[in-house]
């Protein structure tokens, strides 16, 4: 609604994934480095965590935005509560294999066979699991098994999990020491600091053509910092709801007072506390931030979670339409969700 009032040439803050606004914040660009680490190594598994909404699917639909597709054959899997059957079919169904009621001794013989012929076509094969930890231990068995594909001394298939801090702990359960064995690398995506707020902020409305109208004032920008921990998607929400707030009272100059006044709306509107305790082990972490309760910050966990289900939803939907309108263009990737 705002857009046109502020002379801005599209959505700053949307929710949904978008590799056109990624940000390089040091984490960010961390996280990618290591994605491509992983890419050159061409095997094993590269595991990526970090909170809800701190932009690990951005940076997993930026790595995907720039494949070699000549030279990589990519799918994508949505995790939710996947075994190891489902596992297998997903993996199938992910790189556009016939999977029906098959068998799983058939299942697995189509996956070899696949790969093969993608080696043989002078590719590689990566799969990347977002939500993994929601994955049962069989499921993780089962992309173990997976990655002992191999032709001659080339493995056949590499695996990146991207995932939320649980499974970072499901990692360390002694029932994965083999995985654990495999991986080739991992890092954790911790929140922006104050600086990093600000500049990720200016990022992302620059981008859509902000000439400094509405003007943030500095208290603003620590004050934003402030209330959402430094993670990505909850700066858009506060954010998008500010650049509203002050469309609708024709303002063009925002500072730490409006900014409270929108916190103060969504508080309650979703009748808890939306500041989010940061770990004291973060750089940049500001000593101030409010601490809430373990039902607090479920409640807040939920609700993030049911966007981030329909954000995923969103992106399988554009990239499924990309395909059909451009199949000139190549399949951005496929995503299989069960």
């Amino acid at each position: 609604m705002y857009e046109s009032f502020f002379g801005l040439s599209g959505k700053p803050f949307q929710l949904n994934p978008d590799p056109a606004f990624y940000f390089g914040s040091k984490g960010h660009s961390r996280a990618f480095a290591y994605l491509q680490y992983g890419l050159y190594q061409g095997e094993g598994f590269i595991v990526i965590t970090g909170e809800i909404g701190a932009g690990k699917t951005t940076i997993v639909r930026s790595l995907m935005e720039q494949l070699d597709r000549s030279k990589v054959v990519a799918a994508q899997i949505v995790s939710t509560q996947l075994d190891a059957d489902d596992m297998l079919r997903a993996v199938g169904v992910a790189f556009g294999l016939p999977v029906g009621s098959t068998s799983k001794s058939m299942l697995l013989a189509s996956i070899e066979a696949f790969l093969c012929q993608v080696a043989a076509d002078r590719k590689r094969a990566l799969l990347i699991v977002d939500e993994a930890q929601n994955l049962t231990p069989k499921a993780v068995e089962e992309l173990r098994m997976l990655s002992n594909f191999q032709l001659g001394d080339q493995a056949l298939l590499q695996s990146f999990l991207v995932g939320q801090p649980e499974l970072r702990a499901m990692m360390q359960r002694p029932s994965m020491q083999q995985l654990r064995q495999r991986v080739i690398a991992s890092y954790h995506l911790g929140p922006m600091d104050a600086a990093e707020t600000q500049a990720y902020v200016e990022h992302r409305l620059r981008h859509v053509g902000w000439s400094d109208d509405p003007h943030f004032a500095p208290d603003a920008f620590s004050r934003i910092h402030e209330l959402t921990g430094g993670i990505p998607r909850r700066i858009n929400t506060l954010c998008n709801r500010l650049m509203l707030a002050a469309f609708l009272g024709e303002q063009h100059a925002l500072d730490t007072g409006d900014v409270d006044m929108i916190e103060g709306e969504m508080r309650a509107e979703v009748g808890t506390d939306l500041r989010v305790a940061v770990p004291d082990d973060d750089v940049g972490s500001p000593p101030d931030v409010a601490r809430i309760t373990p039902a607090h910050e479920l409640s807040i966990r939920r609700l993030e979670e049911r966007v981030e289900r329909i954000e995923r939803t969103l992106g399988a939907t554009i990239d499924l339409l990309h395909s059909v309108l451009h199949p000139d263009k190549g399949n951005p990737g496929n995503v299989a969700e069960r």
